[in-house]
């Protein structure tokens, strides 16, 4: 039921010609989404809400319109998946995909708290091939090729080797915390609350933290990016019940993740989990 990560860390010196002309063109996309998210960042942004629990500001929308414009614009016959635009289902008859969060933790954003991300992958007959997660506040820029490696800015990223429950690092969000309380469950590892669902998973894959552990349900957009840098790092991911995830279905959305730098304390976070999820 768990599929094994990629077996590279590093970037290659050499990738394929098509899969090195969509990582620049994205590279360059999500450079110009960055400076864009500079300018709205800690500003009077307008927001308003577009369901219950849920913010947008005039920054998603206009970061989003931004890198559609730069991606579908030179890739006029790919699909698209983005959580501001509405799914016209079409995605379904392109074999290439982007998949786009424009500020992935929005609130985190909108309080002017540096813990948002700017996610984009692209997806070829279901997988991630080319994913880049930036904080454009840190600078940290997180990217993967499929076959090609992980990095930030350039550097090999390193998971955590941490194999126990006992003394992990794991990343949780804060209104999880708040509604669960993840210490009372797993009162041995350490409990940290970020904003960003792809920025927590960037920050396993680079080893900062252990592990990652969800009950709440996410989108495509959430993950996507992360995935492809998580597999490529040699970290392991999967939803909440250990599942592999699985990409650009007619509903994308996922019942809970599970994150670890190893299998050993993924394979323990997965047990624990559904234990908690059954009671």
């Amino acid at each position: 039921m768990i599929a094994k990560p990629a077996d590279s860390c590093g970037q290659k010196d050499t990738l394929p010609s098509h899969l090195a002309a969509d990582r620049a063109l994205l590279s360059t996309a999500i450079a110009k989404a960055g400076a864009l998210a500079r300018q709205y960042f800690q500003s009077d942004t307008r927001q308003w809400q577009k369901g219950p629990g849920q913010i947008v500001t005039e920054a998603d929308i206009a970061i989003d319109r931004q890198l559609h414009a730069d991606l579908i614009g030179q890739r006029p016959e790919d699909g698209w998946l983005s959580e501001e635009r509405q799914d016209d289902g079409s995605r379904g008859r392109r074999r290439r995909v982007w998949v786009v969060d424009p500020i992935d933790g929005t609130r985190s954003f909108a309080a002017g708290v540096a813990e948002f991300t700017i996610s984009v992958a692209l997806l070829i007959d279901g997988e991630p091939m080319v994913a880049s997660v930036l904080n454009p506040i840190t600078s940290e820029h997180f990217e993967a090729v499929a076959g090609g490696g992980a990095w930030l800015n350039g550097e090999p990223l390193k998971p955590s080797a941490h194999a126990t429950i006992d003394g992990a690092a794991i990343l949780a969000s804060w209104t999880e915390m708040k509604k669960r309380c993840w210490p009372k469950f797993m009162p041995e590892a350490d409990f940290t609350t970020i904003g960003s669902l792809a920025y927590k998973l960037a920050l396993v894959a680079d080893g900062r933290y252990s592990g990652l552990i969800s009950l709440r349900s996410c989108h495509d957009w959430d993950i996507a990016a992360a995935v492809l840098i998580l597999r490529e790092s040699g970290a392991w991911l999967g939803d909440g019940s250990g599942h592999p995830i699985q990409l650009n279905q007619s509903i994308p959305r996922h019942l809970g993740l599970v994150a670890a730098g190893g299998k050993p304390l993924y394979t323990a976070l997965v047990s624990r989990l559904v234990t908690i999820g059954s009671s």
